[in-house]
């Protein structure tokens, strides 16, 4: 036991200290110290995953992996584990991989021991009992349920249905009741013996590596670690082996054709190769990757979208593992392009062939290796459970040295070993996967665990070859050098050391809030530019023509913005409820550059009519998917649409869409950009003069001359958030079918509105949240299994501040959810009555040390303040006054907080229950339909008028009253 010295390779900036230790029982751990953290975190990876399900039994480690969050011989209450942590201000969760499962927490630093000990006791010595077993097994199905009528898990499960049989590769992983329960009953097996037999076989300690993130020094760790993790059992396991490759000749050359779910076209083109785990330093994958993939002028995408064929392209090495890999080219496509797909495969093909004749260049693999080198130098902090997470897996992979780089540095160059890659992207090599709804009733053959509709053909060299010398002859070829790569990471000396954000310009145009950088040293920006316009909300029509233009944007920039992404330097046009948003962050050094290349193409925006073809046709998919959003997503939108004045509903949008023409966008966005007010919030590595030369020249363009593009607004005219107040004491309720007729699945929001934005309400709401929530989610989800999906989430509304319950079932219906619900707050009710006042306090310090949490990067404490400008409440000392009011809160202030606005009955309590009865439980829906309205319950039949019956609270935005220089 002890330290294994081995120099680590880490960032530049990476002030943080690492030691690699093993244990006497070989469990290998890497310990990290970072004294700024204010979150401690750990991850244990586990060399087992589906792989390993035994015969029989598809399903059981993702199944063991939920069970052990139940507990332990030394913590024997149940779910005792996740009430401890969520009680400390942290979370906890895991997932199980092919051939790993990885567990692991977060929590507020001063706890982290007890924490740590229960997470050990995971791996000591777990209780699964047969109450629990049972009723876990409704949480596991309720998962797969989930995912049944999800594309991207049917596809994932298509691929593995048509490869070898006998190859694990093969096999179903999640699990449900009828693989967990009733399959193994019928042979006679016991699922609870089984679980602890496979536990007992497979989890070793030579077979796991832990992560270990505190503020304490290394020493310290390494003595708690050393005293937890020790009595875990050494039973001398050898890692899961895979022989042989999943795809045998039947499943190679071969074209599949499947019916997704959702409207659109897809092709999916999958070669096995090499997996370049083996040659990571080479990075075989990420070069071929980021030619195939690349959107630049010449390229495959480029190409495909000139033509109208394509409006996403994706290139990347998938499912991979140490024995076998997959490389997939993944194109959506156009309805015109779904008629060509022949063409495409064949460009495909051609572009691959011109890779072969130009040979591996060196210069590409040099300019690719530059920007991950600047990329992982100047990385950000990330939370400290995400980083715990990412690097437990690496240890399993790579050496102790690479253990944080993992494959994110290529840095050898070496010809031979992209070329056998390259080599093996070959016609007699390729699956290809094509999806469309066009196919219904053209398959023969269904999927056994998602029902996917399928039929499979042979396809051929020669075709292939044909399909090349029929593509299109259009000009493929390699990127041009990347221009936007940064080369001056110098660190600007701003002398204002600001804490908040200040308001450094304000014109009838505009307001900038600025804040320089004073944390993270980084050579990174943050810019948002948030385009106020009246037209943009003012009928559905305008809506979706704002979508439209916003999407047009981004469509035209690409070709040369798309570079700028490559280089780290991020940035994004959206629609919002009052206009569009021009977002950027990244390296500053060229961020103006880009900036000053999107603000032109908005001033100088044409309508292509190609291009608005293709884009109303995605557009148009994106409104007729919604119908196949899962059942709590949909209740979450008819929530916000009872809730929000003037939003419009996405049956409208659907309505409107086949009507509009290119003229119309093209008469439109003069009209939209008439009237514009522009609110900034720059960030960041840049000056204050730089960040006022940046707004001032983007007025210039909008605003100046004899014809300008834009006019400042009316006073009557700046943009409100305005919510719908419900009445006290009043409970609503809205019914709805889900959209999709096949969907099992029910769902319902039940959210409680409570306040305005103020600090003391604001911080009892949230105490009572952080109270409740776990105890909401063991007595909904783990003892009465309502479904996997059950959580408490405080809702803020642009500042309307309320919480809310969320639930999705098949085993009841909303109606019934709503009645566990007011039983739950009846029941914690007493708890909270019945609270010590050390627990009360123990609550307060938890509430506080999460406020006082430090942002970890830029974008963290960026999306913060802007969320601030955006919502209008301007409260950007926020932390340190809510955390002063905490510190004042008294245990009777909140119970009577409670029984004014929580507790069931509560005069003052405002309710609003959202239901979405999915195919199970029509027949409930029809008896709700009939129920007359009760003294204090309301059900809500048209939501329109509803809207307008109801009075409003006051907007926190709406002009430039508030805001002083």
């Amino acid at each position: 036991m002890g330290e294994a010295a081995v120099e680590i390779v880490k960032p530049r900036t990476d002030t943080r200290e690492y030691r690699r230790i093993v244990l006497r029982n070989s469990l290998e751990a890497l310990l990290i110290s970072d004294p700024d953290t204010d979150k401690a975190a750990a991850s244990m990876s586990v060399s087992v995953g589906s792989f390993s399900d035994p015969e029989g039994f598809p399903g059981l480690a993702h199944f063991l992996e939920h069970m052990l969050f139940y507990a332990s011989e030394k913590y024997p209450l149940e779910d005792s584990y996740s009430k401890y942590i969520t009680e400390h201000g942290g979370s906890t969760n895991a997932f199980t991989a092919s051939e790993h499962t990885n567990y692991f927490f977060d929590v507020n630093t001063d706890c982290f021991e007890e924490a740590l000990d229960r997470f050990a006791q995971f791996f000591v010595k777990p209780l699964m009992s047969a109450d629990a077993t049972t009723r876990e097994i409704k949480a596991v199905d309720s998962e797969n349920k989930k995912n049944l009528l999800s594309d991207a898990w049917r596809m994932d499960q298509l691929q593995k249905h048509v490869s070898a049989e006998g190859h694990p590769y093969h096999k179903f992983s999640t699990g449900n009741r009828d693989t967990l329960e009733v399959k193994p009953k019928e042979k006679g097996l016991d699922t609870r013996h089984e679980l602890i037999k496979f536990y007992e076989e497979h989890y070793s300690a030579n077979l796991m590596h832990l992560v270990v993130y505190t503020k304490e020094s290394l020493d310290k760790i390494q003595s708690l670690v050393e005293h937890k993790f020790q009595e875990i059992q050494n039973k001398d396991r050898i890692n899961f082996h895979i022989c042989g490759q999943p795809c045998t000749s039947e499943h190679l050359q071969i074209l599949v054709k499947t019916v997704p779910i959702k409207q659109g076209h897809k092709l999916i083109v999958v070669w096995p190769i090499t997996p370049s785990i083996h040659n990571y330093k080479e990075g075989p994958c990420r070069y071929l990757g980021h030619l195939i993939g690349h959107e630049g002028k010449g390229s495959l995408f480029y190409i495909l979208k000139t033509l109208g064929w394509a409006t996403s392209l994706s290139a990347w090495e998938e499912d991979w593992t140490c024995e076998f890999s997959f490389f997939e080219v993944v194109i959506d496509l156009t309805d015109a392009g779904h008629e060509h797909m022949q063409d495409i495969v064949g460009l495909l093909f051609k572009y691959i062939s011109l890779l072969q004749q130009t040979g591996v260049c060196k210069w590409i693999f040099d300019e690719l290796s530059a920007i991950c080198e600047t990329m992982f130098h100047y990385q950000d902090k990330i939370p400290s459970i995400d980083y715990v997470v990412n690097v437990s897996s690496n240890m399993e992979l790579y050496p102790p040295k690479d253990w944080l780089v993992g494959s994110s540095l290529p840095s050898k160059f070496s010809p031979d070993v992209i070329q056998k890659v390259l080599d093996e992207l070959a016609p007699n090599n390729v699956r290809i996967f094509w999806e469309s709804k066009n196919f219904e009733g053209h398959t023969d053959m269904v999927e056994p665990w998602y029902g996917t509709a399928f039929s499979i053909e042979k396809i051929t060299v020669s075709m292939i070859q044909q399909w090349m010398l029929a593509a299109p002859t259009e000009h493929l070829h390699l990127p041009d050098p990347n221009d936007f790569i940064p080369t001056d990471l110098s660190l600007k000396n701003v002398q204002e050391k600001a804490k908040f954000p200040v308001l450094l310009r304000k014109s009838s145009y505009s307001t900038l809030w600025y804040k320089p950088d004073t944390m993270f040293s980084t050579p990174k920006a943050y810019v948002k530019i948030d385009f106020n316009c009246p037209f943009a909300s003012s009928s559905p029509e305008a809506d979706v023509l704002t979508d439209i233009f916003t999407r047009l944007l981004m469509d035209y920039l690409n070709e040369d913005a798309y570079y700028a992404e490559v280089a780290g330097l991020y940035y994004c046009l959206s629609n919002t409820d009052s206009g569009f948003q021009v977002a950027m962050a990244g390296y500053n050094h060229k961020l103006r550059i880009l900036l000053e290349t999107v603000v032109k193409k908005i001033a100088n925006f044409k309508v292509k009519p190609d291009r608005f073809l293709v884009i109303k046709e995605l557009v148009t998919k994106g409104y007729q998917n919604v119908k196949f959003q899962q059942p709590y997503q949909q209740a979450m939108c008819y929530r916000s649409l009872i809730l929000h004045d003037n939003t419009w509903p996405w049956m409208d949008g659907l309505e409107v869409i086949p009507h509009l023409e290119a003229d119309d966008l093209a008469k439109f966005v003069p009209m939209l950009l008439s009237r514009a007010f522009l609110e900034c919030y720059i960030a960041g590595n840049i000056e204050p003069k730089e960040a006022e030369a940046m707004i001032h020249h983007i007025e210039d363009i909008f605003y100046s001359g004899p014809r300008p593009i834009c006019q400042p607004l009316f006073p009557s005219q700046y943009l409100t958030n305005r919510v719908i107040k419900l009445d006290r004491g009043m409970s609503y309720f809205y019914p709805a079918e889900g959209l999709n007729p096949s969907d099992e699945n029910s769902a319902l929001v039940h959210y409680i509105q409570v306040h305005r934005d103020d600090f003391l309400p604001n911080v009892k709401l949230q105490l009572f949240a952080l109270i409740a929530k776990q105890q909401a989610f063991h007595q909904l989800r783990s003892v009465e299994q309502l479904g996997y999906i059950t959580e408490l989430m405080l809702r803020n509304d642009s500042g309307i501040h309320g919480v809310q319950f969320m639930i999705q079932s098949t085993v009841k219906g909303p109606g019934h959810i709503d009645s566990r619900i007011e039983e739950f707050l009846k029941m914690f009710e007493f708890k909270l009555y019945a609270m010590s006042e050390d627990e009360f306090k123990s609550n307060v310090n938890t509430l506080v040390d999460m406020k006082l949490e430090k942002y970890k990067n830029l974008w963290e404490e960026s999306g913060f303040y802007w969320q601030e400008i955006y919502d209008g409440t301007l409260k950007f000392d926020r932390t340190e006054a809510e955390v002063a009011a905490l510190k004042k809160l008294t245990q009777k202030e909140l119970i009577d907080f409670f029984n004014e606005h929580i507790k069931v009955g509560a005069p003052q309590k405002k309710t609003l229950s959202v239901r979405v009865y999915g195919c199970l439980h029509t027949s409930e829906y029809a008896e709700e339909q009939k129920e007359a309205n009760q003294p204090i319950q309301v059900k809500i039949d048209d939501i329109f008028k509803f809207r307008k019956s109801q009075p409003l609270y006051g907007s926190f935005k709406g002009g430039l009253g508030h805001v002083k220089l």
